[in-house]
């Protein structure tokens, strides 16, 4: 019987999240002060989500041979993932439009057959005010889901929440793409 191919398997190549350095963005030597992004994912009834990989990707600054612009990290026993990067400025978004500083966060876990896709903006950027994407998302609370908060210095956390769940709790705006 022959063996299943890539696009006949459920959810994301686990050996991929087996290389803690992926998290590491500065490994080689990036150009910028560094930051680190932290944060949880947890599932609709608040319970982390253990078994996920957490795939980040910036358009600034861009890739080259000192700066991936990809990283990929896990979820430990408490939901929680890590990335080592450098903080993203503005990047052009259609026509004149300045997309305020983010990263793009893609998660892949068990149950999941395709990932789920975000951002993080970081609280205080004046650019968030007219961002597009943030713009477009009228409801203030569901807007509040792509916003990192500082966690002391140079540090910043978003957690990722997959269903809406318990009330009042608020699942992450993800987008379709």
């Amino acid at each position: 019987m022959p063996s299943a191919t890539a696009s006949q398997t459920i959810g994301p190549f686990w050996h991929l999240i087996e290389h803690p350095e992926w998290a590491d963005l500065t490994r080689f030597g990036a150009p910028g002060p560094p930051i680190t992004l932290t944060g949880s994912v947890i599932d609709g009834d608040g319970n982390p989500v253990t078994d996920a990989a957490v795939e980040l990707w910036q358009s600034d600054p861009p890739a080259d041979d000192r700066f991936p612009a990809f990283g990929r990290s896990r979820t430990d026993e408490a939901g929680r993932f890590r990335f080592k990067t450098v903080k993203p400025g503005p990047v052009p978004g259609h026509g004149n439009a300045q997309q305020a500083p983010h990263l793009a966060l893609n998660i892949l876990a068990r149950g999941l057959l395709k990932g789920l896709t975000t951002r993080a903006y970081f609280a205080g950027e004046p650019l968030n005010e007219t961002d597009p994407l943030l713009s477009s998302i009228e409801d203030a609370a569901r807007r509040a889901t792509l916003i990192a908060e500082p966690e002391g210095a140079d540090c910043w956390r978003i957690d990722i929440r997959l269903q809406r769940g318990a009330p009042g709790a608020t699942e992450t705006v993800f987008f379709d793409i």
